[in-house]
């Protein structure tokens, strides 16, 4: 039997790769101080305020069904991004700027095209649609994507 007892510059690569993935993060999302409503609400809050809802607005789960109704996809870009990992073609900071990219759309899709409990009357009026999360386009033009470091967050 040959002992191997050498590892190809390829698989130093993919090793490095492999150890940056475990020390850094990506996400998409919003940010405290990142965004204001018109009124001055940080859009964090306001993002907040409607995945989990508020004691006069039902909750309308964007972040969550982003993730929830999209489970298989997600997992298909994962194993897609694992395998350019593994034949050389991609780096980990890429492989993780793809997956937020990528989640931020699914996020920004599910804002725009949910099932959502509808806008009250009054919002209704006010905002002249019954379609909820959608008035300006400020919240969803606000979802940001961060790579960084584990643990500085």
């Amino acid at each position: 039997m040959a002992i191997i007892n050498e590892t190809t510059p390829e698989g130093k690569r993919f090793y490095q790769e492999l150890a940056k993935l475990k020390d850094l993060m990506s996400y998409a999302g919003f940010q405290q101080g990142q965004a204001a409503s018109d009124d001055g609400v940080d859009m964090v809050d306001i993002a907040a305020f409607n995945e989990v809802g508020t004691s006069s607005a039902p909750s309308r789960p964007f972040m969550r069904k982003s993730v929830d109704d999209n489970e298989e996809k997600i997992i298909a870009f994962c194993q897609a991004q694992l395998a350019k990992l593994c034949d050389g073609t991609t780096t980990a900071e890429k492989i993780l700027r793809e997956i937020a990219v990528f989640q931020k759309g699914l996020i920004q899709e599910t804002i725009a095209e949910g099932d959502f409990e509808p806008n009250a009357p009054s919002t209704i009026r006010k905002k002249k649609s019954d379609k909820p999360l959608i008035d300006t386009g400020r919240m969803r033009q606000s979802v940001m994507t961060v790579i960084d470091k584990k643990g500085r967050s």
